[in-house]
């Protein structure tokens, strides 16, 4: 997708204590077309970055007050901010390059001034800024319309599946066995792909750095036996087994948040029991070396060696009928992993496969 072209000028504000120096810096810079601002004052000249952020910083490094290393630090540290690119400029041979970068400088030049390198200087940095900007334009571009296509297409599916469950009930008419069957498969395809929508739109939530969690004391030992019962019935609909093994007296605590902790749990136990044709899926919860260890083990097919090295990538999907977008696990992972935990796998084509997940617990003496 091609970008609109603009006739807006990009702006540049040049911060310098000396007057002559500014001066000097407009009459090169103008000849390129560029809109210059001046300012003598470096915290002056800071308060109009947050006010009106310029396209481009062009910094003397020595000045009163705030010189252009802790101009820049602040600039960096202020999340409210763009991006803009900063040019320091130094009289000193010996001034601190490194000192400059670190702080977040993109680049520097040396007084005197050559005009065809500053503007050759300015015009690579601009480019930097315009290139990053239609980056971050396109991303929340792509944000807008999965956070729109997720919200409009949930609704329409949740009206479907409710009048698909009327209809299995008899409420609009008597309904034979197979006609039951078809509707009760129409059920389960429209909650696979509300989940599917949901867990792109959580995954989006994690790339673009919005996704927020609510942590709080969490009880992982009620928590994995709720999962556990709300997932019994697919257990049973499928005649396999479904064991959950909790310590019998100790409550084990966690940090994190309960809603993401919950779909973790359900997303894994759920695919356990989905490509588990028979046996049974058994699911423990223990506490080794101050962590919280939470194993669902199943009996299914198992998983090769190729697929297990993947099958936490983003749209990874498995090579197992009725696998799904690949979303499931790859967001699971990045849950578990914001909780400061970790997730393994273990598994063997024939002989089922183990997922292992790995909590920091709460240190009992905390538990008060």
């Amino acid at each position: 997708m091609m970008a609109l072209k603009t006739t807006q000028k990009d702006t540049i504000l040049i911060v310098d204590d000396i007057f002559d120096n500014l001066i000097a810096a407009q009459a090169i810079l103008e000849e390129e077309g560029y809109e210059i601002r001046l300012e003598e004052d470096s915290i002056t000249a800071f308060e109009q970055v947050k006010n009106s952020p310029p396209d481009l910083l062009l910094l003397d490094v020595m000045m009163p007050e705030l010189d252009g290393y802790e101009f820049t630090r602040r600039i960096r540290q202020d999340t409210t901010l763009p991006f803009i690119p900063i040019l320091l400029v130094t009289a000193h041979d010996e001034s601190n390059v490194v000192e400059g970068l670190n702080a977040g400088a993109d680049d520097f030049i040396r007084k005197p001034v050559n005009p065809d390198e500053l503007q050759a200087r300015v015009r690579c940095l601009l480019r930097l800024k315009h290139s990053i900007d239609e980056r971050d334009r396109m991303t929340k571009l792509r944000e807008d319309f999965v956070s729109r296509f997720a919200h409009d297409l949930k609704i329409p599916l949740a009206a479907s599946n409710r009048i698909l469950q009327l209809m299995v009930k008899g409420q609009f008419f008597e309904v034979t066995p197979e006609l039951r069957e078809i509707l009760q498969n129409m059920i389960t395809s429209n909650g696979d792909l509300l989940t599917m929508v949901q867990n792109m739109l959580e995954v989006y939530k994690f790339e673009a750095g919005c996704k927020s969690f609510n942590f709080v004391k969490c009880n992982l030992t009620d928590l994995v036996q709720s999962v556990g019962l709300e997932l019994a019935p697919l257990a049973v609909e499928k005649n396999l087994q479904l064991t959950i093994d909790l310590p019998t007296s100790e409550k084990i605590e966690v940090s994190g948040d309960r809603i993401e902790l919950r779909r973790v749990l359900t997303n894994i136990i759920g695919n356990g029991i989905k490509f588990t044709p028979k046996g049974g899926v058994t699911v423990r919860l223990q506490v080794i070396d101050g962590k919280a260890v939470v194993e669902i083990e199943d009996t299914g097919v198992g998983i090769s060696p190729e697929e297990k090295t993947r099958l936490f990538e983003r749209f990874r999907q498995g090579k197992k009928q009725g696998t799904g977008s690949g979303l499931g696990l790859y967001l699971s992972r990045c849950i578990i992993e914001s909780h400061q935990g970790e997730i393994h796998l273990s598994s063997e084509l024939g002989q089922g496969s183990k997922f292992t997940i790995l909590l920091p617990i709460i240190p009992p003496e905390v538990n008060t």
